[in-house]
């Protein structure tokens, strides 16, 4: 395939998404999870203006860490941060913090034990919550 050909293929696959409804656009990236989200909004211009401009695209997955991170979630969005950047600022945080609260780390002995991705900057009353919910196991 010559470059030519390769060029009338990306504008061929780019008119298709172009000539798609920005609603059913919509839709199909409603239906995708963060990370998949994030890789979308890389893959071209036109997808990363429509990802990065639509908040409430980000608003169900935001909501989705509340329920870990509630202050925090709360706590941005009452500072006036978008959805997007809301999530941005939590989800790392509401990740480590659902597996400490759950009990994955229960059982380990020594700080060597504890896998690199279990660590992140949290504040006080987060750890707070931690040990609380260790003590009562």
């Amino acid at each position: 395939m010559n470059a030519t050909e390769t060029e009338q293929g990306r504008t061929a696959s780019q008119s298709s998404f172009d000539r798609l409804p920005p609603e059913v656009t919509y839709k199909i990236f409603s239906q995708l999870d963060v990370q998949s989200l994030c890789r979308a909004s890389e893959t071209c211009w036109a997808w990363n203006r429509m990802i990065r401009n639509s908040d409430a695209l980000w608003k169900p997955h935001c909501l989705t860490a509340r329920a870990v991170c509630p202050r925090e979630i709360d706590g941005d969005i009452e500072c006036g941060y978008t959805w997007q950047a809301t999530l941005l600022r939590n989800y790392e945080k509401s990740k480590v913090k659902h597996a400490w609260l759950s009990g994955r780390y229960s059982n380990i002995r020594s700080p060597v034990h504890l896998p690199k991705r279990c660590m992140c900057p949290m504040d006080a009353e987060t750890w707070g919550e931690i040990l609380t919910a260790e003590l009562e196991r």
